[in-house]
């Protein structure tokens, strides 16, 4: 799965579709953020990268086919990236 070029939650990585985006606070749709992570413009957990890597790991591994060691030396690349944990 080609996730670089792909449009996907700049908090947990979860490919981006129609029915997926989450809110502002406004209650437009975020162009950021799944609906998952981010409600009413502010993230729905106070959670680490880290701790964000470990819930996400197996769920990716499950869609894509990747062994979970493959998720996660995936995820730790490119989660670091992500707009929510760049700082």
């Amino acid at each position: 799965m080609d996730f670089e070029n792909m449009e996907l939650c700049q908090s947990c990585m979860m490919p981006l579709s129609p029915g997926m985006y989450g809110t502002e606070e406004d209650g437009s749709e975020s162009k950021d953020y799944c609906k998952f992570c981010y409600k009413d413009g502010k993230f729905t957990s106070d959670i680490t990268m880290e701790e964000m890597i470990d819930f996400c790991v197996p769920k990716t591994a499950e869609a894509t086919g990747m062994s979970e060691d493959e998720a996660r030396k995936m995820s730790e690349e490119l989660f670091p990236k992500l707009k929510r944990w760049n700082k």
